[in-house]
């Protein structure tokens, strides 16, 4: 089976050479995978390369920036230069417009936060966002980020349908985190989805880490996910 590049493998390891060992036990089951903020001190930019660049992997940088305009505009540019896939932000519309400024000329695709998946309405109450059903906010965030100009948007699964049926979302990504094989732990994720479900849902890509670095058999879980990304379950109806 060759790999499928919706799924997208979270290295949410150590350091580098902890992500290029699990990348070389998965193979080429798969060809997309995400660097997130974590792994920034242990090499994350130098292992971006090395798949990247030796491997031929896709990359999604997950560095979430949020930063005066002229601040997030440097550091796209800066890390644009990696020739890289996709790279997040917050999906507030002024921190997309100055990635885009910063991406400009480049195939570097800037995805906006809405709200992370591992939120929900308790947490929004603490961080004093205004009140609201949390899906009906994510949806907002979402139209306001695509109308200033993202490629795409990150969300939950359980919003991705919602997204999908925006205007603003025709020929845009939807990449969704919180994605759990059925019978995988939640984890930290509290608005999850499987990955056929996520996909059915309106996902252009899903995100998967916990279950497969913490596999006995990282490949083998891999090809279990790509094996359910073929299956008439994760086929989107027609519009």
């Amino acid at each position: 089976m060759t790999h499928d590049d919706r799924l997208i493998v979270a290295l949410d390891v150590p350091n580098a050479l902890a992500g290029l060992e699990m990348a070389r036990r998965i193979g080429d089951a798969a060809g997309f995978y995400k660097i997130g903020l974590g792994m920034l001190t242990g090499g994350g930019l130098a292992l971006a390369n090395e798949l990247k660049q030796q491997h031929g992997k896709r990359i999604f940088l997950d560095m979430k920036l949020f930063d005066i305009g002229a601040t997030v505009e440097a550091a796209v540019r800066g890390l644009a230069q990696f020739e890289l896939d996709f790279l997040t932000v917050h999906g507030d519309p002024q921190v997309v417009r100055a990635a885009g400024e910063g991406k400009a000329g480049t195939g570097l695709k800037i995805l906006a936060v809405t709200v992370l998946t591992s939120l929900d309405r308790a947490d929004l109450d603490a961080n004093l966002i205004k009140p609201g059903d949390l899906r009906e906010i994510t949806l907002e965030r979402a139209a306001r980020a695509l109308e200033a100009g993202a490629d795409g948007v990150i969300s939950s699964p359980q919003e991705a349908a919602m997204i999908r049926a925006l205007p603003q979302a025709e020929g845009r990504l939807i990449v969704t985190p919180g994605v759990r094989p059925a019978g995988a732990a939640a984890g930290d994720q509290k608005r999850i989805a499987t990955p056929a479900q996520a996909v059915a849902d309106g996902a252009d890509h899903i995100v998967v880490g916990r279950p497969i670095w913490t596999h006995e058999d990282p490949r083998a879980a891999v090809r279990a996910i790509n094996a359910e990304l073929a299956s008439p379950v994760a086929q989107r109806p027609a519009r």
